[in-house]
Parts: structure tokens; C-alpha cells; sequence
């Protein structure tokens, strides 16, 4: 049975991972941007009306306001719609829900290998230390790389005044003065990133402080006189 030192440290890692896996559930089910432009129709560039674009990893809701002429709210799937613009846009949105769900299964074999871990002794190997150093560290580097591609996807490709003028139902619009805001959504991914890298330090100042208390108790043996060892 492992001590009750390491059963501490190893459900204390578990806990804070399964606290980032909560989180980052949440915010996959949440606004994660908020973008508003104004909008002029036909070939003047005259103002006349404005849309606001709340987007998700999942589905999206437009608000239109004039932009252009009488057109409402719309509600649409995001990766169907983008999928029809094609280009970097889809792709990139894409690969960060892959990366996300990649996100979500290391943390899932971080929680399973820290459980592992509180009950039983196994062999410095994957399903040691080295295992939740792997999973966590892997599952904290593409979440920051979520939070750049998210932001390049929505700030550089145009993502939203495509979306108005292929939502706009064949009617011109010309889009302008795009104001970009980051929701609840993708501000989750940094605690999730801050508590995997949380889980890393847990297992490894328990991992210190074992292998310090190792080369303790070989240092009496290791400084041992020659002729004593001899016997």
C-alpha cells in the first residue's frame, strides 16, 4: 500500500484535474466570442444597421439589426455554416474542438493514472509519474494552443463579416467597424491550463521529495569505508 503521503499528493493531482475537466466541459457549452459590426447596403457604404455575432464552439446566433434591411435573428450550427465558406476558417475552428477533445481524454488518463497511483505501488513507468507528467502537460500545451487559434480565427480571417453577407440571403452588405470581444467561454481554457499545470507540480514535489528520501537512505552505504564494505 502506497504511503499516506503519496495517496495525499496523488488525489490532490486527480482532484485538480477532474476541477479542469469541469471547467473546460462548461466552457465548450458557452459563448466564447462576441463580435459586433455595422453595416451598409447596396453600393453606397452609407450606415444603415448593425449585427452582433455570439459565437460557439457548437452553434452561433446572429443579431441583425438593418444589416441589411428587415432581417432578424438567426440561429446556426457553426462548423455546417463555415463548412459552406470553406477556406481557413472551418479549418481552424475544427482543429481546435479536435484539440479540445484531445484535451478532454488526457485529462481523463491524468485522472485515471492519479487514482491508480493513490492505491497501489507501481514501477517508475507510464503509469507512474511519467504517465500524469505526459497526459497533464500535454493537455495544458493545445489548450494555449486552442486559445491562439481561436483568437487568429476570429480577429484575421474575417470569420463574422463572412458569416453576415453569406447569411444575408443573396441581399449586398458591405460590413465595417468590427469589435471583437473574448466571453466566458474562452477565458475557461486559461484555469484549465493553470490546473493541469497544477496537477505536474503536485506529483513532482512528491516525486522530489521520494527520490531525495531514496538517496538519503543509500547515502550511509555509498559513504561507508572501503574495508567495511569489504565484509
Amino acid at each position: 500500500m502506497p504511503s499516506s503521503k503519496k495517496t495525499l499528493h496523488f488525489m490532490s493531482s486527480a482532484l485538480a484535474t477532474a476541477w479542469s475537466v469541469g471547467l473546460l466541459g462548461y466552457c465548450m457549452s458557452t459563448h466564447w466570442s462576441k463580435t459586433t459590426v455595422e453595416c451598409a447596403s447596396g453600393d453606397n457604404d452609407v450606415f444603415n444597421g448593425s449585427a452582433t455575432l455570439n459565437l460557439d464552439l457548437f452553434g452561433a446566433v446572429l443579431e441583425r439589426s438593418f444589416c441589411p434591411f428587415f432581417l432578424g435573428e438567426v440561429r446556426f450550427q457553426v462548423i455546417p455554416e463555415l463548412a459552406k465558406l470553406g477556406g481557413a476558417s472551418v479549418v481552424l475552428h475544427s482543429l481546435a474542438l479536435f484539440l479540445l477533445v484531445l484535451c478532454l481524454l488526457f485529462s481523463a488518463l491524468s485522472i485515471l493514472i492519479s487514482l491508480y497511483n493513490s492505491v497501489s505501488n507501481p514501477y517508475e513507468t507510464y503509469m507512474g509519474p511519467i504517465g500524469i507528467y505526459v497526459c497533464s502537460s500535454l493537455s495544458a500545451c493545445l489548450s494555449f494552443l486552442v486559445l491562439i487559434l481561436f483568437v487568429v480565427n476570429v480577429q484575421v480571417t474575417n470569420l463574422t463579416e463572412k458569416l453576415i453577407v453569406n447569411l444575408a440571403n443573396t441581399l449586398e452588405v458591405a460590413v465595417m467597424n468590427e469589435s471583437t470581444q473574448m466571453q466566458i467561454g474562452y477565458y475557461l481554457v486559461i484555469p484549465y491550463t493553470v490546473l493541469s499545470l497544477v496537477a505536474i507540480v503536485l506529483i513532482y514535489l512528491y516525486d522530489h521529495a521520494a527520490y531525495t528520501h531514496r538517496r538519503e537512505q543509500q547515502r550511509p552505504t555509498e559513504d561507508a569505508p572501503k574495508e567495511i564494505m569489504m565484509y
